[in-house]
């Protein structure tokens, strides 16, 4: 098993999968506007961190013994992990799974844009509600999706099943969304983002209680071989790729309306000063730097599968 931790400077060695964005939305009533935001968010961390997905999909390929050419994408959103995959095994088809019929077609959508009709299918479920009939993926990649299911060790079993002997599991995570702000973003609110992130941990240890959890020994308990762990702390800062300012207003939006009534009201009005188009919004601000910690773990079906 090969564990490493890198810390990153500049764009070029950065990047994310596509992941369900926390901070926004529970409890609240479901709007088309949460869809489009919540499509915006996923948008733009694809590109902002486009070069760490591609990393990914490399090692990925390293470790494959055998051609890749069924790929089953859990949680597949937008699509990101489900076109870089495609194109990293130009063999491949790719199933895409999501609960959520309206990303899967706009997925279905941006496929026939790129001529790759063909190679995609869809599935319309819940990750944690297993893969239908679904037993010959070379590879299954979750990104951001399996901390959402109410039973991991199930959810992993209906993974495991879908695998082929000798096929691979990717689980891609992160430590909640990136950071963003300077220490004194807001004058005399010096610590506004780390106070809001500690709110939305608790908010998160209630609804998302499997964020953060020890995929390692959850696959190990699955019956799957873990082969490769990887946890990079990344870094971005000036000059930061084009969208960070939009990425930062959408991602802090969604946080202030998940902690209306849980966190301070001065610091959720101060908080506010940074999305309202003033002078210290974000999408205005030079001295934005983006941190986000991402983790990998690759795991393989035993080709012994009794």
């Amino acid at each position: 098993m090969t564990r490493s931790t890198s810390h990153a400077q500049g764009p070029e060695q950065h990047g994310a999968a596509h992941h369900r964005a926390h901070g926004g939305g529970h409890g609240h009533a479901h709007t088309p506007q949460d869809d489009d935001t919540l499509v915006a968010v996923l948008d733009l961390d694809a590109a902002i961190f486009a070069p760490y997905l591609t990393g990914v999909t490399a090692r990925i390929e390293e470790l494959a013994e055998d051609a890749v050419t069924h790929v089953v994408d859990l949680g597949a959103g937008t699509g990101a992990g489900t076109f870089a995959l495609l194109e990293r095994f130009p063999q491949a088809r790719v199933t895409a799974v999501d609960s959520s019929g309206s990303m899967l077609a706009l997925l279905v959508g941006r496929a026939r844009a790129k001529g790759l009709q063909d190679r995609v299918r869809t599935l319309e479920t819940d990750a944690g509600a297993g893969l239908g009939d679904i037993e010959d993926a070379d590879l299954v990649w979750a990104s951001a999706s399996l901390h959402h299911v109410d039973d991991p060790a199930a959810a992993l079993a209906g993974v495991r099943t879908a695998l082929r002997p000798g096929g691979l599991l990717a689980v891609a995570e992160m430590d909640g969304m990136p950071r963003f702000l300077p220490e004194d973003a807001v004058a005399g609110r010096p610590g506004l983002e780390t106070r809001c992130r500690e709110a939305l941990g608790a908010l998160h240890a209630e609804q998302v209680p499997h964020l953060g959890a020890d995929w390692g020994t959850l696959l190990t308990e699955a019956g799957l071989a873990v082969e490769q762990e990887r946890t990079e702390a990344m870094e971005l800062r000036a000059p930061l790729p084009d969208g960070v300012g939009d990425y930062a207003h959408l991602v802090l939006g969604r946080i202030r309306g998940a902690l209306d009534g849980r966190a301070d009201p001065v610091d959720l009005d101060a908080l506010a000063t940074l999305l309202d188009g003033g002078p210290a919004d974000v999408r205005h601000r030079d001295d934005l730097v983006v941190s986000s910690t991402r983790q990998l773990w690759v795991a393989r079906r035993p080709a012994d599968h009794a």
